[in-house]
């Protein structure tokens, strides 16, 4: 087969965001748009490439086939030894961390814009993950784009679309591209963590669960997971075949988008558990009978519970947080007599902290948590250590957030989503609002007294890297806080998204509504960031 050079000119869009390029897919079909990108991230690894191993794989969207190909084919010409590519060129954001790792690949192109739409008019989104599993750090993704801005040339093997639904071997120029069970090496993996025996007990004992995989990759993995290995009744996991327009769905799971399994859980005849997951497999939604599970509370009961699955049976050596997530970890991690850290937000940031062994747990408010077995977010593995913390103690779901809260205290959290905002206003008001932190403390808004005011910024532990500006800190003395940034996953405009929560220690409060308690805290966020001035918004496009 022969290698192709084609000239090529830059493209000026082509800088990562927090979790690679994310574009709207009428972007990524533009003519050497893809091979570009993608060609950048090889040149970045320089020699270290030839007869390496890669990953590749996605989440199932539409275009997901064909940058797949385009990929193997830029990689055969590359140097490469070796492609893994899951069959049907599938593969979830935590499995494909998972294969990079356990096969000493250089790395991974992982195709996915993660939670956003799908489908020709949707998003798509190409990022790199490097061989400790995890996403490209800062001074990687940095050279990537410094690398697609002055791109002259990229390199194609000349070959026919390859067969991605035959497991196997198949020669791409001097390169092997084996094809594999997306969800096998997966599924091993979480028989470490998780006690298959006790949860398949569980299952043959009438325990009636709904997940919601979205039309989207987790769909077969939790069919195989949990319906196969565990036994749970047919129909448990709804939404389980991926298509690439997650049919019709918004694969973003939280109590808007998931509707219908919010429904079934706050009903008369809830089942014992729900959970869904999102477009590429690393986000999850956690619901108890009656009562939705914040993904805050979620990574706290996983941080407090964690020593019941077998996996973590010696302990955790810490827990990690992104600064907007609620402060309840922090509180399990005291009583733990463990270091609590809060990064920025983005999944990389936690890598060092993994790879260091400073932690065992992280996550996000943004539905992620994970562990050291991976470098990513993973949604099943939380549904499933939920299921084992359960199984363990016997309890209900509901049953644990409550006493949780009754030991630790509850946290009020909810986030407001201005989405699609003319960019230049939400710079405008995150500027202003910079321009303010000095003038803050003392000042009163909405009966709360402002006790602290910061522009978030990152001293990483291991490494000393700084990264500044990472969000504006609102913090009040009546045990509350704000916090305010712009959202590096979207594709059009800017999102505003707003993280308001407070504290309640008393159990006899612990029942109140949300909306209710942070109704001060939302009404003070407003008058000191001046939203509906900057954005013309009177309400948040999405509140969860």
């Amino acid at each position: 087969m022969q290698i192709r050079r084609v000239t090529t000119t830059p493209f000026a869009d082509q800088k990562p965001g927090t979790s690679g390029l994310r574009k709207k897919v009428t972007v990524f079909q533009q003519p050497h748009y893809v091979e570009n990108f993608v060609q950048a991230i090889f040149d970045t690894l320089g020699e270290a490439r030839q007869g390496a191993t890669l990953v590749v794989g996605g989440d199932g969207r539409f275009l997901n086939r064909e940058v797949v190909q385009t990929t193997l084919r830029v990689a055969a010409a590359n140097g490469f030894g070796k492609v893994l590519v899951g069959q049907g060129g599938l593969l979830s954001t935590p499995a494909a961390s998972n294969l990079i790792r356990i096969s000493g690949a250089i790395g991974g192109v992982v195709l996915s814009a993660s939670h956003n739409p799908g489908g020709p008019d949707g998003d798509f989104g190409i990022k790199f993950n490097a061989a400790n599993g995890g996403p490209a750090p800062e001074d990687v993704t940095g050279a990537i784009h410094r690398r697609a801005s002055a791109i002259t040339e990229f390199a194609v093997v000349e070959s026919p679309d390859l067969d991605l639904d035959r497991l196997g071997d198949t020669p791409l120029g001097d390169c092997v591209v084996s094809v594999l069970d997306p969800v096998a090496a997966y599924t091993a993996m979480m028989r470490k963590l998780v006690d298959f025996d006790a949860l398949a007990k569980m299952f043959r004992g009438g325990f009636r669960m709904q997940f919601d995989a979205m039309c989207a990759v987790t769909g077969p993995y939790a069919h195989a997971i949990l319906e196969g290995a565990l036994g749970a009744a047919p129909g448990t996991v709804r939404n389980g075949t991926p298509l690439p327009d997650f049919g019709g769905h918004h694969p973003d799971p939280n109590p808007v988008h998931a509707a219908e399994l919010m429904q079934a859980m706050l009903g008369a005849d809830a089942p014992d558990f729900g959970a869904a997951s999102d477009g590429d497999g690393d986000r999850n939604m956690i619901v108890a009978p009656g009562l939705f599970v914040t993904p805050s509370d979620s990574l706290a009961i996983l941080a407090a519970q964690a020593h019941l699955a077998p996996g973590y049976a010696r302990g955790l050596a810490g827990v990690a947080r992104s600064m907007p997530t609620s402060r309840a970890v922090d509180r399990v991690a005291k009583a733990l007599g463990i270091e609590c850290y809060e990064t920025p937000t983005g999944w990389k940031f936690f890598g060092n902290l993994l790879d260091s062994g400073r932690i065992t747990l992280c996550g996000e408010e943004s539905a992620g948590t994970g562990s050291d077995h991976v470098r990513e977010k993973d949604g099943l593995w939380a549904v499933l250590v939920w299921l084992n913390i359960l199984a363990a103690t016997g309890q209900r779901a509901d049953v644990i957030v409550r006493e949780h809260w009754a030991r630790f205290g509850r946290d009020y959290y909810t986030r407001h989503d201005y989405e699609e905002v003319e960019s230049d206003a939400a710079q405008a008001l995150m500027q202003a609002l910079r321009g303010r932190l000095a003038t803050l403390p003392g000042q009163r808004f909405a009966g709360l007294t402002v006790s602290a005011a910061d522009d978030f910024a990152y001293t990483d532990p291991v490494d000393g890297s700084v990264t500044a500006a990472q969000g504006v800190r609102i913090l009040f003395a009546e045990d509350a806080r704000a916090v305010f940034r712009l959202s590096g996953t979207g594709t059009v405009g800017a999102t505003l998204r707003v993280y308001l929560e407070r504290f309640e220690p008393d159990p006899a409060r612990h029942g109140l509504d949300t909306a209710e308690v942070l109704a001060p805290v939302v009404q003070a966020a407003g008058e000191i960031a001046e939203i509906a001035r900057h954005t013309g918004r009177d309400q948040p496009s999405v509140i969860t």
